[in-house]
């Protein structure tokens, strides 16, 4: 039988590897996400004492960037076994890892114990949660992508995708509530370890639900494939996933890198420095801003699902770029909406950057994941997503934050964002729509063979 005529599997057991993607994702992206609210919020006066307020979120956004450099080391490594021994078995210890260094945070001793060992604990623990987060995005799209039919692997693949904005939602709600009811003295003291120990809680259950599924039928089938291969060709040599990924689809790579500038600095921009901006240039208090970023995150889960159903239908590039040119053109109105310091405004403009974001994010898990074939799409997809988050999401905040200390002014910070707009723009425009592939169809000695030469076709099997 045809690799490509293999049946998707009944709606309920797609339904259990679309709930466990995103429960997984929902945990791993509430750890990352979690660290960044709380280094804007208290970590600068906790781990970096005696700084100026802002250098201090600034150092504060370092060990938040660190987190990000990590990224393309956990995509090498969770990639090339991903793409060797199969996406459930790396999902788990991703899992694992994260939640692991997300609750040792919640006992971690501040400067005022420890002295400077604190802020480098601080970071060693970032390095892990970014090593984790690098292997995790991969491996959830894939499961889905893998598992569900072609013809609505837009709108599957996109769930995982709203593990992004659930577990920003969890992130925010929960600090959110804790600064309503405690005081600043009993949030700085204590409070704030609260969320990071819940990751504990938390991590157990989505290995319970992630160790419940079965592994994507499409690896397993061209695992048998590659087996066969080698048992008839004793002396076969096979490729390092990496090897073939930059030999094959080093053009989708730089793709993949140049479609996530716009949506990863935005995502951040939007999320996480908005806690800064808002708080000091425009005099919004923490807990208004907290509440803003809430309900923004709330919507943006409802709509991901939409956006890529609708990338289905009029495929991925068209709806990204949407997303694209639209946060570009967004950017200006966000900052002057902000700057009112209304409350109804305030959620006007995050909720419609995030919106708009998306647009972008929506598509994303089927677009990368097309674009490569199965023994090489963990670390193909996994590449391109992480490797551009080191430039991109890793110093957002951070350059975002040290434009407002040079300027004082959100402009620079606008035009900023607007060529991240440009850039993905470029990249996405020269892309060749990929709605069409049969992802196992993609696996056959002649596709693997011409990876380079089928980016340049329409795509279409």
């Amino acid at each position: 039988m045809a690799s490509g005529t293999t049946a998707p599997p009944p709606p309920a057991s797609l339904k259990r590897i679309v709930a466990a993607s995103l429960i997984g994702t929902t945990i791993e992206w509430y750890d990352f996400f979690l660290y960044g609210s709380a280094a804007a919020l208290v970590f600068n006066k906790l781990f970096f004492p005696g700084s100026d307020p802002l250098v201090g979120t600034l150092l504060s956004f370092l060990t938040y960037a660190v987190g990000f450099a990590a990224r393309p080391i956990g995509a090498l490594v969770f990639g090339h076994y991903g793409d060797r021994l199969g996406r459930k078995k790396l999902l788990v210890l991703s899992l694992l890892l994260m939640g692991g260094a997300t609750f040792a945070i919640g006992l971690l001793p501040t400067h005022a114990t420890i002295g400077t060992a604190a802020p480098v604990l601080l970071t060693v623990l970032r390095l892990v949660q970014g090593f984790a987060l690098g292997g995790e995005w991969g491996g959830a799209v894939l499961l889905v992508s893998e598992h569900g039919d072609a013809r609505r692997r837009g709108f599957w693949a996109s769930w995982p995708q709203t593990g992004a904005p659930a577990g920003q939602l969890l992130a925010t709600g929960v600090l959110s509530f804790l600064t309503a009811v405690l005081s600043d003295a009993a949030f700085g003291s204590w409070g704030w370890r609260i969320p990071f120990l819940l990751s504990g809680v938390l991590v157990m259950v989505g290995l319970w639900i992630r160790l419940s599924v079965d592994e994507s039928p499409v690896f397993k089938e061209a695992l048998a494939q590659a087996e066969a291969r080698k048992a008839a060709d004793a002396d076969a040599v096979e490729k390092m996933p990496l090897v073939a990924v930059l030999r094959h689809h080093w053009r989708d790579v730089l793709i993949a890198m140049g479609a996530r500038m716009a949506e990863n600095i935005s995502y951040y921009v939007i999320t996480a420095f908005i806690l800064v901006y808002a708080t000091t240039s425009a005099g919004v208090s923490r807990q208004t801003a907290l509440n803003a970023v809430l309900i923004a995150s709330a919507v943006h889960f409802a709509v991901i699902p939409a956006w890529g159903a609708l990338s289905d239908r009029v495929g991925r590039r068209p709806v990204y770029l949407v997303g694209a040119v639209g946060i570009g053109l967004w950017m200006f109105p966000f900052f002057s909406l902000i700057d009112t310091g209304g409350f109804g405004n305030l959620i006007l403009a995050v909720t419609v950057g995030l919106v708009l974001h998306g647009a972008m994010y929506a598509p994303q898990a089927a677009f990368f994941s097309e674009m490569f074939a199965t023994r090489m799409r963990y670390s193909g997809a996994s590449i391109g997503a992480q490797f551009a988050s080191v430039a991109a999401g890793a110093p957002a905040p951070l350059i975002a934050t040290a434009l407002l200390a040079d300027y004082g002014d959100s402009t620079p910070i606008a035009l900023y964002v607007i060529a991240a707009s440009l850039l993905t723009i470029v990249a996405v425009g020269v892309a060749k729509e990929t709605r069409h592939r049969d992802l196992a169809d993609m696996d056959t000695g002649a596709e693997v063979a011409a990876g380079a030469a089928r980016t340049e076709d329409a795509g279409v099997h």
